[in-house]
Order: structure tokens, then C-alpha cells, then sequence
């Protein structure tokens, strides 16, 4: 920056709230594209014939370009940048979701949701970096948790649209072409944070980002075991909700024979939850600490919740409330206890790292239930697939805290003082 920036203010807070707001306005149209498919899974089997290992497919293929692109996208962040990467991946999401919407088969709506998945994930890398740069050591659990509340108003409003949209639904492509707004909203919330970022860099004192000036993959693998631990929690706890969520409404329509508005809402809970608790429990993190004490919480609420849902008539309202607090929990904690582990510098290829894993388990997942379920003839075995992945997630946030608590630790079980 140079000796220029002597007299130059830092930026305010309510500059830096404005950064996080537009970014996260960029995730609120990226949240409701995903989440389009789940409350029009049933129209896609009565109108265009799909079956749920279609279905599968159609979630799942998101997945798949990131098992290499958000690793590809983490590095393209750390080396052009968080402007031109935040806009490239957005222009990708909106793409994808015209593709989609404006197609009738599956081969070409699957094409649709790959090229979304190829922007989307990266672009939650992008976000996730820009994030922890402007408010490392500035409450960054709370921003993260307040990030992810705007990005869950996406997804609320998404699985709610039979609701407030309940006249697109009579067609299978009306809810698809809400899709395209919500994209282009997407793509001016970042057009509206490059030119923030830019102004930021001229009038303000920022602090200096370390810039690697050659990426090597090898580095990947030194990164340190807490690492490790939280990406093996990340994949095993988001494939237990997002491929539960791509058949939840459909799930709830056909076992406890729910309309479809009152089954988007139930599966809604999980973002609703989330929008409210998600900053509250990331500030509470910030002040006292123990975050992998609350990760291995979080997991053990969701291990027996699907068996609930399976086997008995009680309330849906109970076990979609617990998951809620899971969901709400546990990424609060997570994602901002990765930029407290990796150097600054790495943070954008570490967080596409831990992106990629869990894109692996979301594709694997949501075709294998698909794929469980069609054979099956039900979704009990699905259930119990994923309640185990709620114990595994438990075992992985266990071993955390024991390395935490060694003298190899990062002082994620550390608060402010």
C-alpha cells in the first residue's frame, strides 16, 4: 500500500457491514437457485416424467464440477483476486440458471445445473474470502453467521414459493424463471462490492493481505490435522441436510401426507432456524470459545432426528426444530474456524479445498439416496444413511477438540477476553 496510507481513516464499520451486506446479497440468489429444485421435485415427476434418481442427478450434478472447480476457484481467488473472481462466478450462476429454466430435458436442465454449480460454489469461496479478510479480528463469527442469514433468506424464500408463488406452480418452468431474477440479483450484488472494494482502496488504510506468488498443490497437504478434522466434519454434516432436503418436500407430501406448501415450510424451518440463530451462535462462539464442543453438539442433534421422521407420526414441527438448531449451530462455528487455522494468505485456497471435499459427498450423496430410494420403493434406508453420517460427523468434531486441547492447537476453544 505504501507510506500514502498513513493518512488515510480505516474504514468504518458501517462501510465494512456494507461490504458484508452486498456480498451476501450475492449469496441470497445463489441460495435460492440450489434450493428451486426441492419444492418442484413432484411436478417434475408428473409433468416431465422425472424419477427421483433424475432428481438426484439434477441436485447431484451441481456438485460435481467442484469436485475440482472450487480447489481451481480457491486459487484463482488468491491470485486474481476477490473483485473479478466474485464476478466471474456469479455471471457462471446466472448462466447455468437460464439454461435451466429454458430447457425441457433433462439432459440439457442437467447441463443447466452444472454450469450453476460450476460459478456457485466458487462463489461461496469468494465470499467466504472476502469475509474473512475485512473482519479478521472484527467479530468474524458474527459476520460469518450474519452472511449466512441473507444467504438463507434465499434459500427461505425458495422452498416457501409454492406459498407466494403459488400461481408459477401450475407449470414446472414457472418457478425456474424466478430462478433467473434471483441470479441476476446475485450478479448486482457483486457489481455493487467491486465498486465498494475499489473506493475502499483509495480512500482508506487497509490492512495488507499477504500474497503468494506461486501456488504450489503440494501445499494442500500441509495443511495442519485441525483442518483435516473440520473438512471431514463439513462433508459428513452437509450430506446429511442438503440431499435430505432435495426429496424433503416430496418426502413429506408422500409418507405424512402434507400439501406442498405445508411441505416447503417444513423443510424451510432448517433456513429459518438458521437466518435467526446462525449469528447469535458465531457471536457466542467469538466471546466463549469451545468451538469444537459445539460442532460435536450440533452433529449429536441430528443422529437421531431421521429416524423420528422415519418410524413415527410425531410432529413434524419436533424433529425439523432440531434440526434447525444443528443447521444453525454448526456452520456458525465451522467456516470461521478455518480462517483462524490457515495462514491468511492460503485462506482462499483452503476454503475452496474444504469446498471440493464437500462437494464430493453432496454429488455422491444426493445420487446415491436417489438412486436408494427408487430401489427401495420408500425412503427408510435413506434415513438411516443419514443418521450415520450425523454419528460420523460427532466422531470427527471429538477428535478436533482432543487436538485442539493438545499442544498442536489453534485456539479454536479460546474466546475473546
Amino acid at each position: 500500500m505504501g507510506n500514502s496510507n498513513v493518512l488515510k481513516p480505516e474504514p468504518s464499520a458501517i462501510y465494512r457491514w456494507g461490504i458484508l451486506f452486498f456480498v451476501s446479497l450475492a449469496m441470497f440468489g445463489n441460495y435460492y437457485v440450489y434450493d428451486s429444485i426441492s419444492p418442484l421435485a413432484d411436478l417434475l415427476t408428473k409433468q416431465l416424467h422425472f424419477t427421483d434418481s433424475d432428481i438426484g442427478l439434477l441436485q447431484g450434478i451441481y456438485s460435481f464440477p467442484n469436485v475440482i472447480m472450487v480447489l481451481i476457484g480457491g486459487i484463482i481467488i488468491d491470485k486474481l483476486g476477490t473483485r473479478i473472481s466474485t464476478f466471474i462466478f456469479a455471471v457462471l450462476c446466472m448462466t447455468g440458471a437460464i439454461i435451466t429454466a429454458f430447457s425441457g430435458t433433462l439432459l440439457f436442465m442437467a447441463i443447466g445445473r452444472l454450469t450453476f454449480g460450476l460459478g456457485a460454489e466458487s462463489l461461496i469461496v469468494a465470499v467466504t474470502t472476502v469475509i474473512g479478510r475485512w473482519f479478521k479480528g472484527k467479530q468474524l463469527s458474527f459476520a460469518f453467521g450474519l452472511n449466512l442469514t441473507i444467504a438463507r433468506l434465499g434459500s427461505f424464500a425458495a422452498l416457501n414459493s409454492p406459498t407466494w408463488a403459488k400461481t408459477y406452480y401450475e407449470h414446472w418452468q414457472g418457478p425456474l424463471i424466478i430462478t433467473v431474477i434471483a441470479a441476476v440479483i446475485s450478479v448486482a450484488g457483486v457489481i455493487i462490492y467491486w465498486g465498494m472494494d475499489i473506493y475502499a482502496e483509495k480512500k482508506f488504510t487497509l490492512r495488507e493481505v499477504a500474497k503468494q506468488d506461486e501456488i504450489k498443490l503440494k501445499e494442500v497437504f500441509s495443511f495442519p490435522r485441525s483442518f483435516w478434522y473440520v473438512v471431514l466434519l463439513c462433508v459428513t454434516f452437509y450430506s446429511a441436510m442438503f440431499p435430505f432436503q432435495t426429496f424433503a418436500v416430496k418426502f413429506f407430501m408422500e409418507v405424512h401426507g402434507t400439501t406442498r406448501e405445508m411441505g416447503g415450510f417444513l423443510s424451510s424451518m432448517l433456513t429459518l432456524s438458521a437466518m435467526i440463530l446462525t449469528p447469535l451462535f458465531g457471536l457466542l462462539a467469538d466471546y466463549m470459545g469451545k468451538r469444537s464442543l459445539l460442532m460435536m453438539f450440533g452433529s449429536l442433534i441430528i443422529i437421531p432426528v431421521y429416524l423420528i421422521m422415519a418410524y413415527t407420526q410425531i410432529s413434524l414441527y419436533v424433529p425439523m426444530a432440531m434440526m434447525g438448531l444443528a443447521f444453525s449451530l454448526v456452520p456458525a462455528v465451522m467456516w470461521p474456524s478455518v480462517a483462524l487455522i490457515v495462514d491468511e494468505s492460503k485462506l482462499g485456497t483452503a476454503y475452496g479445498l474444504m469446498t471440493m471435499i464437500q462437494n464430493i459427498g453432496l454429488f455422491g450423496f444426493n445420487m446415491l439416496i436417489g438412486w436408494v430410494n427408487d430401489f427401495s420403493g420408500g425412503y427408510t434406508t435413506g434415513m438411516w444413511v443419514f443418521s450415520t453420517l450425523g454419528f460420523f460427523g460427532m466422531a470427527f468434531a471429538f477428535m478436533l477438540r482432543r487436538n485442539e486441547l493438545g499442544p498442536n492447537g489453534f485456539g479454536l476453544e479460546k474466546g475473546m477476553k
